[in-house]
Order: structure tokens, then sequence, then C-alpha cells
């Protein structure tokens, strides 16, 4: 898989909804790598931050943009894995914190 070309994708998918990749170029290509080999890998593109069951219906909850997405971000300004921010994290000018576990422990 092109990884430019999964970024391209996804940008173009998420920024109108307000998600935007960390401005950390190198770390946001290797978490997108790392959804291009669980895509290879389980056949979904499973967070690459996160163990899988490689049971699609159990990992439901886990398959990027995973659920805990838009309530890490919207209390955190970032995800779990760091890839998706919003634009103020970005910009710095919210604190860049520890981004909680919100996966509940029976699902992990």
């Amino acid at each position: 898989m092109d990884i430019e070309k999964l970024y391209n994708s996804l940008q173009k998918i998420n920024e109108p909804k307000g998600y935007f990749f960390n401005r950390d170029r190198e770390q946001t290509m290797a978490l997108l790598a790392g959804l291009a080999t669980n895509k290879e890998r389980y056949g979904y593109t499973l967070c690459p931050c996160r163990l899988g069951s490689e049971d699609r219906e159990a990992d439901s909850d886990i398959i990027c943009p995973c659920d805990y997405r838009a309530p890490d971000v919207a209390e955190f300004g970032s995800c779990y894995c760091g890839l998706y921010v919003s634009r103020e994290w970005n910009e710095e000018k919210i604190p860049h914190v520890y981004v909680p576990e919100r996966r509940p422990p029976e699902r992990c």
C-alpha cells in the first residue's frame, strides 16, 4: 500500500470533519505504515497502537478511525495514538497531554 496515497486520501476525508494529522510527519507516516501493515495482516485497518484479536467484530471499535477518536480529540486534542489531532493541538494552542486508553478492559 502506498503510504503517501493513504495519507492524501485520509487527509481529504478527515480534515473537513475537523480531524488533522499530527504535524510530526515522521510519526504520522509511521502510524499510517502500521495501519497499512494491519490492513494486509487482518484485512482491516486495525489501530496501530492496540493489539487486535484477529476477529473483525471483536475489533470493530478499534478499526481506524476508532470509536474513541472523537471523544479523545474533543477532550485532549489528540487521539490515543496521536495520529489524529485538532487544529489547536497542531498549533500548540492547547497542551499536549497523555491520552488515556478509553477502550474498556473487557474489550482489550
